[in-house]
């Protein structure tokens, strides 16, 4: 394995300030299009380059796109994709990060993989003369031999949390716990999660004994997925829960689940389309008597999703359609939809909605005495409900110079 460090340079430095007008038109027109990418870094680094607010106005348009490693890293994938004079040419990069990567040694890997990929653009044609290249060789006899993985690719995580807030008559005191494990594999995926959260409020209302009210979660979840190829997933998942807002002392689920990708998996930086089905059994107990005169039950269910992911150069698009049924009473089912689009319109325009909207006909837990005024003002307990939904939009427009390779700090971003 060959470790490759690689630094690019100009042949004229710009300007300490940076106050030159405009790059000529022969130099190449860059467009990052990311989130989280330390973009002001990789702009004010990489400097052979000119950069674009627009990716209309762009000749090399780099999506860059994110994904959690297995043992906590992140996998950044970036699409170089030609235009105009550089149509038809691209290539995708990946470069993974290690879990205890600092930001500063992130944007330095990212600024390497970008440098790497324009390269590409940069010498089609021709070397330019007054290009410099510094490339850094090591070779896997610089690092200690590793010998063996001997936590066989398992991760684990522990998170606690206290937060403490109060005012005179209101004191609010709230604690969490989390722990996780994950073993993921090309042909693997396993992960066991486990949450609990207990949140005290104290009110002080001018009577002989102060107010309390208790809100407490507590949560285990699990997945086993076995891979079958590019398009093929076989697993099972499953929960226990407990929750006071639920009236649900102990809940008991389990499912086996397949799914089909429309898309082959290898392809999930750019574009996914998930179909899943999953059939199972779910057993309640509940704190407080139900509307329907239970205080436990077994139910069996199923549920089928879709889900679709996607991001190109016009944008991006996420949508997931899921519909769940009891069969004991069929008429007991949820629908839930939920979608985000962002696009880009034109020129310096671009809109985005997000929605979200659910058919509720399934709420077993619902306790036959109804909520108090107090349990439905600080959300105690959860209320009777047929539909629920939100919906957000936003529009942008921007004008005036294209270029935007110009990074001032001062007085923060």
């Amino acid at each position: 394995m060959v470790i490759v460090s690689l630094v690019v340079r100009a042949s004229e430095a710009r300007a300490a300030e940076r106050q030159a007008p405009p790059p000529s038109a022969s130099q190449m027109r860059v467009f990052l299009d990311c989130d989280n990418c330390y973009a002001d870094f990789l702009q004010s680094e990489i400097e052979f380059v000119n950069y674009v607010r627009d990716r209309t106005e762009a000749e090399v348009h780099v999506l860059i796109t994110r994904a959690g490693t297995a043992s906590g890293g992140i996998e950044f994938a970036l699409a170089f994709i030609g235009r105009g004079r550089f149509d038809g040419v691209g290539e995708t990069l990946k470069t993974v990060t290690e879990n205890a990567a600092t930001d500063d040694t992130i944007r330095r890997q990212i600024a390497t993989a970008v440098r790497a990929g324009l390269l590409r653009y940069l010498t089609r044609d021709a070397v330019p003369p007054g290009l410099a290249l510094e490339v850094k060789l090591g070779t896997e006899k610089d690092r200690p031999a590793v010998v063996g993985d001997r936590w066989d690719n398992w991760v684990f995580s522990l998170q606690g949390s206290a937060a403490f807030e109060g005012e005179e008559s209101n004191r609010q005191r709230q604690i969490g716990v989390s722990v996780s494990a994950d073993r993921i594999t090309p042909d693997w995926k396993i992960t066991l999660g486990g949450d609990i959260d207990q949140e005290t409020e104290e009110f002080d209302l001018d009577e002989e004994e102060p107010v309390n009210v208790e809100r407490s979660e507590r949560d285990f979840n699990w997945l086993v997925v076995k891979a079958l190829g590019e398009h093929w997933s076989l697993g099972a998942e499953g929960e226990v829960e407990s929750s006071t807002f639920e009236n649900t002392e102990l809940a008991v689920a389990a499912a086996p689940a397949v799914e089909f990708n429309f898309f082959p998996y290898s392809q999930y930086t750019r574009r996914q389309l998930r179909a899943q089905y999953a059939v199972g059994v779910s057993s309640f107990r509940y704190y407080e008597e139900t509307i329907y005169g239970k205080l436990e039950e077994t139910r069996p269910n199923h549920e089928l999703s879709l889900t679709l992911e996607q991001r190109e150069r016009w944008g991006s698009i996420e949508a997931t359609v899921e519909w769940s049924q009891y069969l004991h009473d069929l008429s007991k089912s949820q629908l839930e939809a939920a979608g985000e689009v962002s696009l880009r319109v034109a020129r310096g325009l671009s809109v985005a909605a997000e929605v979200n909207a659910s058919r509720i006909r399934d709420q077993l837990s619902i306790p036959a005495r109804g909520a108090t005024d107090e349990e439905i003002l600080l959300r105690l307990r959860r209320l009777e409900s047929g539909y629920e939904y939100s919906l957000s939009f936003n529009i942008t427009y921007t004008f005036g110079s294209i270029f935007s390779s110009i990074v001032n700090p001062r007085f923060g971003q």
